[in-house]
C-alpha cells in the first residue's frame, strides 16, 4: 500500500483527459525557473507550451509503452522486454528499422500507478476499437494496452513511399483498447474526415493517422500534366473507401 501526495490534489496539475484507466496531466506553469529563464516561462505558458504527463492505473491490464517512456511506477508491477525469444526480437527489430520505433517495447503488469515521462508534446487517446485499424505517422506512438496488436503495414504501391512523404512502411493498431499517442498538434486543430465509400485529396503528408481500410496512393491533382502544372498542386495524397483520417492543418 502506498500514498501518492501532491498530484491528484496538486493545484498545478490540471487533469485535462480521461479514458478508461489512463489520465492525462497537464502542468499549468513551470515553477522551476531561474531568473534568466522567467520570461521564456511565463510566455512559453501563454502560447500553451506546458508539460503533459499520463498517467496509467493497472488493475491486471498489461501495458505496453515505448522504450524509455517510463518515469515511476509504484505498486506490485512486473515489467518484462515484450520480446518472446530469438525470433521474435529479429523480427521486432526488422519491423523497427522499417517504422522508426523502438524494436523492444517494454511491457507493464500488474496492480498500481505508472507514470510516463512528462513531454511538450500534445496527448491523444484513442479508442483504436474506432478505427479499424489505426495506421500512425513515425514517432506518434507511446503507449497501448498489450491486448492491442502492433504490426507492420506497407504501401499498396511504391509511389506513395517515394513521392507522398510517408515512408514504406508504418505502425498499424488493430483490435480494441485505448492507445496514447504523442502529437504535435492539439486534437483542437485535428481535422477528422469519417469516410464513407468516398475518397480525400491531401496536398503533402499532413495526415498524422488513419484507418487501415483506406486506400492510399499518390497522384496527380489533376488528370492531365496540363491541368496538374496551372493548379500548382503537382501531386497529392489520395486516401479512398471508407474509414477515418486525422489530419494535421499545419
Amino acid at each position: 500500500m502506498f500514498k501518492c501526495n501532491n498530484l491528484f490534489d496538486n493545484p498545478n496539475m490540471k487533469q485535462i483527459a480521461a479514458a478508461g484507466t489512463v489520465k492525462v496531466f497537464e502542468y499549468q506553469r513551470d515553477l522551476s525557473v531561474t531568473p534568466q529563464t522567467a520570461i521564456s516561462a511565463y510566455y512559453s505558458a501563454q502560447m500553451n507550451v506546458r508539460v503533459r504527463q499520463v498517467l496509467i492505473e493497472l488493475n491486471g491490464n498489461p501495458w505496453t509503452l515505448q522504450a524509455g517512456a517510463m518515469q515511476w511506477m509504484g505498486g506490485n508491477i512486473q515489467m518484462s522486454s515484450g520480446v518472446k525469444g530469438v525470433g521474435d526480437f529479429l523480427g521486432k527489430a526488422i519491423s523497427a528499422k522499417a517504422t522508426k520505433e523502438s524494436a523492444a517495447k517494454p511491457e507493464y503488469n500488474g496492480y498500481g500507478l505508472l507514470m510516463l515521462e512528462p513531454t511538450y508534446k500534445h496527448i491523444l487517446l484513442v479508442n483504436v476499437e474506432d478505427w479499424g485499424g489505426m495506421v500512425l505517422q513515425d514517432g506518434l506512438f507511446l503507449a497501448c494496452e498489450s491486448k492491442i496488436q502492433q504490426k507492420v503495414v506497407a504501401r499498396s504501391n511504391l509511389s506513395s513511399a517515394a513521392l507522398g512523404g510517408e515512408g514504406l512502411f508504418n505502425l498499424c493498431l488493430n483490435g480494441s483498447g485505448i492507445a496514447v499517442l504523442e502529437s504535435p498538434v492539439p486534437r483542437e486543430e485535428l481535422i477528422e474526415f469519417e469516410l464513407d465509400n468516398d475518397e480525400i485529396k491531401i496536398d503533402g503528408n499532413m495526415a498524422v493517422a488513419w484507418s487501415n481500410t483506406l486506400q492510399f496512393t499518390v497522384e496527380r491533382s489533376s488528370k492531365s500534366l496540363i491541368g496538374s502544372a496551372v493548379s500548382g498542386e503537382g501531386l497529392v495524397n489520395v486516401f479512398r473507401g471508407s474509414g477515418r483520417i486525422l489530419m494535421s492543418p499545419l
